[in-house]
């Protein structure tokens, strides 16, 4: 058997194995959710502006208040528990393959790691807040400012390990003018600053969990754009890193496909997002980011394209924003806006992994 053979064999044993242990243990988490009632105690009731959400209001009054949060926990404490055992098996075990399937690794896997575990439970902490406590963010949680300032911390620490521990100050741009195979631009110094607005950029990108099954099926197109890019590139540990994530993503759409037994939460968001913008940094991947995970892009562009226009024009362009929710507030069923946001979101993911095995 070829190496290559076997990190393939690799990557979708860990991603299907990670599938059904999410799976096993989901009902337990449900029922702890609701258990707890794990929900808002009142639907939002204004936007970030503070204005009246009218719209919004009117469509998921009764769902804020009656389906829980914190189902992002299925998420990273199934990629935690699977990445330990594996390393654990791989350290008392002499069984060759077991050995090999440890994906915890310095190079590849420790800053994802830990960029899903940090993003997480500051996740879990807002979700917590919001629910159970008195935040004077709207609707209550972790004011917006404090959750900012804890992703540009996470991303200066990433940058300052990219930069200063693994030596990386180049930036790959694919299919420029004369070089279809792209150019290496140093950057310097200034590739920490990057790391930060990545991070930044990825975390308002978190505005897509808004209907049962967007957010699950959209990362699930992400990550498993970032499994071919990282295999590609002989990142096998990174790889399987991956496919795990995207394994839970299938289980976590399992039970959050209309209609949803629990939401992904910020715990599911925060962690998610970080650990997206880190693959990006490690494939090298960052300026086809947007590409892959495009309807992120969509998203937050027609929210501030929308606040533009009401400070300018003194009007609306959408209905309501993000834009998923002006479809259905424009009479769309909110599983018809999920399923088609799913296939611009693998078009894009698609496109994206193209372009970078181009360069």
């Amino acid at each position: 058997m070829t190496i290559v053979t076997f990190n393939v064999i690799k990557v979708l044993f860990l991603s299907a194995l990670s599938a059904t242990l999410s799976l096993i243990w989901a009902p337990i988490l449900t029922k702890f959710l609701y258990q707890f009632k794990f929900w808002k105690r009142k639907p939002r009731e204004k936007t970030i502006t503070g204005e009246r959400a009218g719209i919004i209001y009117n469509l998921h009054k009764k769902r804020e208040v009656s389906v829980p949060r914190g189902g992002g926990l299925l998420i990273w404490v199934s990629v935690l528990f699977i990445i330990f055992l594996f390393f654990i098996l791989s350290e008392v075990s002499e069984i060759w393959w077991l050995q090999r399937f440890n994906f915890l690794s310095r190079g590849e896997t420790w800053l994802p790691l830990f960029a899903l575990v940090a993003g997480s439970i500051v996740g879990l902490l807002d979700d917590i807040l919001l629910i159970f406590g008195k935040g004077k963010y709207i609707g209550g949680g972790m004011r917006f400012t404090r959750r900012l300032a804890i992703v540009i911390l996470i991303g200066l620490i990433g940058g300052w390990w990219f930069y200063y521990k693994l030596d990386w100050d180049t930036i790959h741009i694919p299919l420029i003018f004369n070089f279809p195979q792209g150019v290496d631009l140093p950057i310097g110094f200034w590739y920490i600053p990057l790391f930060v607005l990545v991070m930044v950029s990825s975390f308002a990108g978190g505005v897509i969990d808004g209907l049962d099954g967007l957010a699950g099926g959209i990362f699930a197109s992400i990550f498993g754009a970032f499994t071919i890019i990282a295999f590609s590139q002989g990142k096998a540990d990174l790889a399987a890193f991956c496919a795990v994530i995207l394994g839970t993503l299938f289980t976590f759409l399992w039970f959050n496909i209309p209609p949803a037994r629990f939401y992904m939460g910020e715990t599911g968001i925060l962690g998610l997002t970080s650990v997206m913008a880190v693959t990006a940094f490690l494939t090298d991947s960052v300026m086809v980011l947007p590409i892959i995970a495009g309807p992120m892009v969509i998203e937050v562009g027609s929210i501030i394209l929308q606040l533009l226009s009401k400070k300018f024009r003194h009007k609306k362009i959408w209905l309501a924003t993000p834009i998923h929710h002006h479809f259905e507030a424009g009479g769309w069923p909110p599983y018809k806006v999920t399923m088609r946001f799913w296939i611009i979101s693998i078009v894009f993911a698609i496109v994206g992994v193209t372009i970078r095995l181009f360069s």
